[in-house]
């Protein structure tokens, strides 16, 4: 069953209106601030499967989000946000090579060095150290998996 929200609701009403519905509902929310409290209380009341739509005056959806649960995964596999993570560093990565900045790994280490030198022995001179935050390791330092 979807909800039709009028504006300006409290966020009593929008709870209630979150706990009455049934898994696949939508509720429709008519301004920003009544779209914004139901995303916050759909997090906070930790509701899955329901959708909070922001709707325009000609009654089109704007905007909508969906409450979900992390997705289980097995040992050795990724959950959602480990592959968000991973497709934001690949981005970072592009935006490394349009800047002008190249990566090289030494052991433990990642370092950081401009894509004009011509060889690793002239990088050396302007190379900067990567912190890692110990999300890094080199193939060849022995460290256990």
């Amino acid at each position: 069953m979807d909800t039709d929200l009028p504006a300006g609701v409290s966020a009593e009403t929008i709870r209630s209106a979150l706990r009455a519905c049934t898994p696949g509902a939508a509720i429709s929310c008519r301004t920003e601030q009544d779209f914004a409290r139901a995303k916050i209380l759909l997090v906070k009341e930790k509701i899955t499967d329901i959708s909070i739509q922001l709707v325009d005056s000609d009654g089109y959806v704007v905007r909508q989000v969906t409450g979900k649960r992390r997705s289980e995964v097995g040992d050795g596999e990724f959950n959602d946000r480990q592959l968000a993570v991973i497709k934001a560093l690949e981005k970072v990565l592009m935006h490394c090579k349009q800047e002008g900045i190249k990566l090289v790994g030494y052991s433990d280490e990642l370092v950081a060095y401009p894509a004009r030198c011509k060889n690793l022995e002239q990088a050396s001179v302007y190379a900067l150290d990567v912190d890692t935050s110990d999300a890094y390791s080199g193939a060849d330092s022995g460290v256990d998996l």
